[in-house]
């Protein structure tokens, strides 16, 4: 069964990512609005987190691991502050503005909703994250409907990370936009949704006999709405780069993963004949 462990001053915390097992029909997929508010009433996992985080000092064997910072860095305001250099840099195509430490109000990001999204372009990259040579990262508030992306660009400085600047760039400027554009269609159109699907799809969902094994197999589109994910948000998702080289590429992986929910989701797409589909679902 799948788990993502993330050290948390010291202490190991668990972000619930139990894999969900087969049954006969999957729940059927939710708004963003509903994300929000099914997320909000069930914070008390969340929150204990956070205040586990604001009472323990940060080690500094944290800074080793982006992930690890991050989830700190989101959790603890005191923290937060300490780890921005200002005056802040706020980039906005040939406009450059500055903030003051007085003016920062303090930013939990993914932290109270529940689950975050991530985007690769290869199976290599899913373990990025575990790389300690990484001294650079951009988490991205991507904001589908709007067309645009905050980019919070942090930098590992004297082995601390360090928020340096905050750019904000048109959709269409970065590396994913063409799967972007995609995916958002894909998120909200159900005959879209089905048509962009590969016959078959693959899919690895975990074995109901034994749970800690996997079992794979192909589903097709008649089937699809039995499995496909709960959560498809479609108007605001985040991504974090770990440094690696954007590319605009043909295949993308699409990532929803839980904080304290039980969910780890990957989408597999490819370009075929110039259009994204859908090859690989694994729950």
């Amino acid at each position: 069964m799948q788990k993502i462990i993330y050290a948390a001053f010291g202490c190991i915390c668990l972000f619930g990512l139990v894999s969900v097992g087969c049954t006969d029909k999957r729940p059927e997929p939710v708004s963003d609005s509903t994300i929000v508010d099914s997320a909000s009433t069930d914070t008390s996992k969340v929150d204990s987190v956070d205040s586990v985080i604001i009472a323990t000092p940060m080690p500094k064997a944290a800074d080793a691991l982006f992930d690890d910072f991050f989830f700190n860095f989101a959790a603890n305001p005191s923290l937060q502050r300490e780890r921005i250099i200002f005056p802040l840099k706020m980039r906005n195509g040939e406009t450059v503005t500055e903030k003051q430490k007085s003016e920062w109000k303090t930013d939990k990001f993914f932290m109270h909703q529940g689950y975050y999204t991530l985007i690769f372009d290869s199976k290599k990259q899913l373990e990025i994250h575990n790389d300690t040579s990484i001294k650079r990262a951009t988490v991205e508030k991507i904001y589908l409907r709007k067309k645009t992306i905050e980019q919070y660009r942090f930098e590992k400085i004297r082995g601390a990370w360090m928020l340096r600047e905050i750019e904000t760039i048109a959709l269409n400027k970065s590396s994913n936009a063409s799967f972007l554009s995609f995916y958002q269609k894909f998120a909200t159109d159900e005959q879209f949704q089905t048509r962009s699907l590969n016959e078959p799809v693959k899919m690895t969902v975990p074995d109901p006999d034994d749970d800690f094994q996997m079992m794979t197999g192909d589903i097709y589109p008649d089937q699809w709405i039995d499995y496909r994910p709960q959560i498809m948000p479609h108007d605001f998702i985040y991504n974090i780069n770990y440094g690696q080289k954007p590319v605009s590429g043909t295949s993308k992986i699409f990532v929803i993963r839980g904080i304290a929910n039980g969910l780890e989701e990957r989408l597999f797409f490819k370009q075929v004949s110039g259009k994204w589909k859908l090859m690989e679902f694994v729950n």
